[in-house]
């Protein structure tokens, strides 16, 4: 009788004790903390002793646990019930990726990013560490050449972004490299917006300024309209036809009626709210193009080459005008913000040092003067520049050493050193170069002659098309010169041919600008 009556009070008590670890099974750290719990999993090891003592406290347990219910404690260490490595490797992949970067040459830089960092971030991190000019020209290049294409990823853009759009088996990079183009259209709107393919509804007030151009662009209401002639690929096929397109706020258009604009004979092809232009590297070769003027608009997620809406101009300066035209309409005032220089977008505000509070001044005689005559003041900036030079006697080159230039019979090889020289590149990947780093007026880089060996090669951009001067060096009384125009005009050096017309532009077509550079990643 005693046996059964044992063997029925441990069950009964087992299942008590079974409820109440299923009850508080959800937190470790609650089980181990009851003591009624722990005093009843205690107790389990003496279920079998027939003590009738040991019955009669048991019963007086089980009405305390019923009348007195033990209340949850919450767990105060919740990150000790988990574990620690995935804990770890969560806050890792959710604020640090992994981002590499490409060089011209192919040379790649990695390194670990926050995950929200931005592409004028980058840039300005690469700038830093390579000690070079911040002048809002350095930019991130997306390349895709799977599908061969690359554009321009905005300043505002998310890299990390940018590469979850890509797919695993891609061999997708992103260039680090200069873009002289990325915010030209801002300060010489006529290169970029020929007058014959916009249009705006202040056309019969005459025509419209650079600036109230630029203004009509990103104010949404008046916005002008992009039309002229290009070639479309047919969706699935590999035939292309030429249409007449029109670029508006809501989206890109081609007629299918001649040059009608009546929205009966507007055919929609895209939009650009999530979709980006990109350039065709090899329209010709990959895509049958008629011509090397192509451009294309990809949705973000898109992979593949099925719905890609591929385009194609008659020339460069109108795939510019459509695909900086389809940037702002994209972007819009966000653009204009990042154009600004480096220093006003570190700091909005107007800055103490503005132009508005420097004046010229006079220190010739006892006493300082403020210059108030504009042209006195110019003269006076141009005096004092050619004495400096005359009497300076130490130059600074590219990389910030002083060079000795009043004897350049020691430095023979003095240009060599310069970042506008490349050495033994040829004609077809100097001009490859400025083409990637911008076709803007006076783009320019110096490479030794293939053709002649003792001879140099200015090549040079200038109204969307690239030209190459030769540098003939010239020999008079021992001493060896370098001209332009058959010794006209002669320099003892190539590093004072190249100072000469960035002022002045001599024989050539315009003024020497900005100069193609390459860097160590």
């Amino acid at each position: 009788m005693n046996t059964s009556l044992n063997d029925f009070q441990s069950s009964e008590r087992l299942g008590e004790n079974t409820a109440l670890l299923k009850k508080n099974g959800k937190d470790n750290v609650n089980c181990l903390s009851n003591p009624g719990l722990i005093s009843s999993t205690s107790s389990l090891a003496n279920l079998h002793q027939p003590q009738t003592t040991q019955l009669q406290e048991n019963r007086n347990v089980k009405v305390e646990r019923d009348t007195l219910p033990v209340p949850a404690i919450p767990n105060p260490f919740p990150e000790l019930c988990s574990s620690p490595i995935t804990s770890v490797l969560f806050i890792y992949n959710s604020f640090k990726k992994k981002l590499i970067l490409f060089n011209e040459d192919d040379s790649s830089r990695a390194l670990e990013v926050p995950s929200d960092i931005t592409a004028w971030d980058v840039c300005q991190l690469f700038i830093l560490k390579n000690h070079c000019v911040n002048d809002n020209s350095w930019t991130l290049i997306e390349h895709l050449p799977h599908i061969g294409l690359e554009r321009i990823v905005e300043d505002h853009e998310s890299v990390i972004q940018v590469q979850s759009t890509w797919g695993m088996d891609t061999d997708s990079r992103i260039y680090f490299r200069k873009n002289y183009a990325k915010y030209e259209f801002f300060k010489n709107p006529s290169q970029f917006f020929p007058e014959h393919m916009v249009s705006s509804s202040s056309e019969a007030n005459g025509s419209l300024s650079h600036s109230q151009l630029i203004q009509n662009f990103l104010n949404s209401s008046t916005c002008p309209e992009i039309h002229s002639y290009l070639h479309i690929r047919e969706q699935g096929k590999k035939t292309w036809k030429r249409y007449y397109f029109i670029l508006r706020r809501s989206g890109l258009y081609f007629s299918t009626k001649g040059t009608s604009k009546e929205p009966r004979h507007l055919q929609f092809v895209a939009e650009f709210s999530e979709s980006n232009v990109y350039t065709l590297v090899s329209s010709k070769k990959m895509y049958g193009a008629p011509t090397i003027y192509g451009f294309c608009i990809k949705p973000h997620k898109l992979e593949g080459t099925r719905d890609l809406k591929l385009l194609c101009a008659d020339d460069e300066q109108s795939r510019i005008c459509w695909m900086t035209v389809i940037r702002i309409f994209k972007s819009g005032i966000q653009l204009y913000e990042n154009s600004k220089p480096p220093q006003q977008r570190r700091n909005s505000l107007t800055s103490s040092n503005s132009e508005n509070s420097l004046v010229a001044m006079d220190f010739s005689g006892h006493k300082g003067r403020v210059i108030e005559n504009p042209a006195e003041a110019l003269t006076v900036a141009v005096e004092e520049g050619m004495t400096w030079r005359r009497k300076s006697c130490h130059r600074m080159n590219a990389y910030g050493s002083p060079n000795l230039l009043q004897n350049p019979t020691p430095f023979p090889a003095i240009h060599r050193i310069q970042s506008w020289f490349h050495h033994r590149i040829s004609r077809d990947e100097a001009q490859k170069l400025i083409e990637q780093q911008g076709l803007v007026d006076g783009i320019f880089l110096l490479r030794d002659s293939q053709s002649n060996p003792k001879t140099f090669v200015l090549s040079l951009g200038h109204s969307q098309r690239i030209r190459h001067f030769q540098i003939v060096p010239l020999e008079e009384d021992g001493d060896l010169y370098y001209s332009l125009d058959e010794g006209q005009t002669r320099f003892t050096n190539l590093i004072q041919l190249v100072e000469f017309h960035q002022l002045n532009k001599g024989v050539l077509p315009c003024k020497l600008k900005h100069h193609c550079a390459r860097i160590t990643l």
